[in-house]
C-alpha cells in the first residue's frame, strides 16, 4: 500500500501562521482579562477584579442576555421562513415569478447591511404611523431585522441540501400511500434537518455579531451587546469587556464540547 504523500513544509508553516494570526488576538484578549491594570491591553499582574466588576455591571449583563434572547428568537424565525423559501425553490419547480421570488429572497445576501438597515428602519416607521405597531423600536424590531437577514442564509443552505438529496424517496413515500404532510415529516424533514441545524447556528451567530442592522432598528429598550460595546468605544473601554469575552468563549467551548460528546455517544 502506497503511503500518503507528505505535506510540504511550507504548507504546514502556512497553516500554523494562519492559525496563529486567527487565534493570537483571542489568546491575548483572554490573558488581559486577568490583568489588574485598568487599561484593557496592559498587564498589571494577575487579578480577577474585572470578572467581579462584570458581574456588577448591569448594563453589560443585560445587553448580553438580550443579545442571546434576540439571537435565539431570530434564528428560530429565520429557520421557519428560510426553510420554507428553500423548500419552495428546490421542490416546487417552475412557476410564475420564480426568478423574482428567488432574487428577492436572496437580496439580503448581496445588499450592504447599511441599505438593509435603512430600509427596515423606514418600514418600521411607516408601519408605526399607519397601524401603531411597532410602538417604538426595541428588541422586537431587532429580532425581525436579524431574522430577515438570517432567513436568506437558511434558504440557501436548505435549497442546496434538497438539491443534493434524492427526490425519489419522497415520491416513494407518496406512492406507498403517505399523505403529503406525512411524507414531508417522515422523509423530507429528516433529510434537511442537518441543513436546518446549520442554518439555525449560522443565523444565531450572525445575530449575535451584528451591529449595523441593530444600530438602525434598535432603541433604548433594545440595546444589544455589540451596540453597547460599540458605544463604549467613545468613552473608553475597560477590561470588563475582556472578561465578558472570556465568559462567552467559555460558554461556546462548553456547548461545542457537549455537542461533540453527544455525537460520539450516538456513534
Amino acid at each position: 500500500m502506497t503511503p500518503p504523500p507528505l505535506t510540504p513544509r511550507w504548507v504546514r508553516w502556512g497553516l500554523w501562521l494562519g492559525l496563529g494570526f486567527l487565534w493570537l488576538p483571542v489568546i491575548l484578549l483572554v490573558a488581559y482579562a486577568f490583568s489588574a491594570d485598568r487599561q484593557p491591553f496592559r498587564w498589571g499582574g494577575f487579578s480577577l477584579r474585572w470578572f467581579a466588576a462584570l458581574s456588577a455591571n448591569d448594563r453589560l449583563v443585560e445587553a448580553a442576555l438580550l443579545s442571546l434572547r434576540v439571537a435565539a428568537g431570530a434564528a428560530t424565525l429565520a429557520v421557519l421562513l428560510g426553510g420554507a423559501v428553500g423548500w419552495v425553490l428546490a421542490r416546487q419547480g417552475p412557476f410564475a415569478g420564480r426568478a423574482a421570488f428567488g432574487a428577492l429572497a436572496g437580496a439580503p445576501l448581496v445588499l450592504p447591511e447599511v441599505v438593509t438597515g435603512l430600509s427596515l428602519l423606514l418600514l418600521f416607521v411607516a408601519l408605526e404611523s399607519w397601524t401603531g405597531w411597532p410602538a417604538g423600536r426595541g428588541a422586537m424590531t431587532v429580532l425581525l431585522a436579524h431574522a430577515t437577514l438570517g432567513a436568506a442564509y437558511v434558504a440557501v443552505v436548505v435549497q442546496a441540501r434538497l438539491a443534493a438529496s434524492d427526490r425519489e424517496l419522497e415520491d416513494a413515500a407518496r406512492d406507498l400511500g403517505a399523505a403529503p404532510l406525512t411524507a414531508f415529516a417522515t422523509v423530507t424533514l429528516p433529510l434537511i434537518s442537518p441543513a436546518l441545524a446549520a442554518g439555525w447556528l449560522l443565523a444565531f451567530t450572525l445575530s449575535l455579531d451584528d451591529v449595523v442592522l441593530a444600530s438602525f432598528v434598535s432603541g433604548p429598550s433594545g440595546t444589544t451587546l455589540p451596540v453597547a460595546l460599540f458605544s463604549m468605544l467613545r468613552l473608553g473601554m475597560t477590561p470588563e469587556v475582556n472578561a465578558l469575552a472570556v465568559v462567552l468563549l467559555g460558554a461556546a467551548g462548553l456547548t461545542l464540547g457537549a455537542v461533540g460528546w453527544l455525537l460520539r455517544g450516538r456513534g
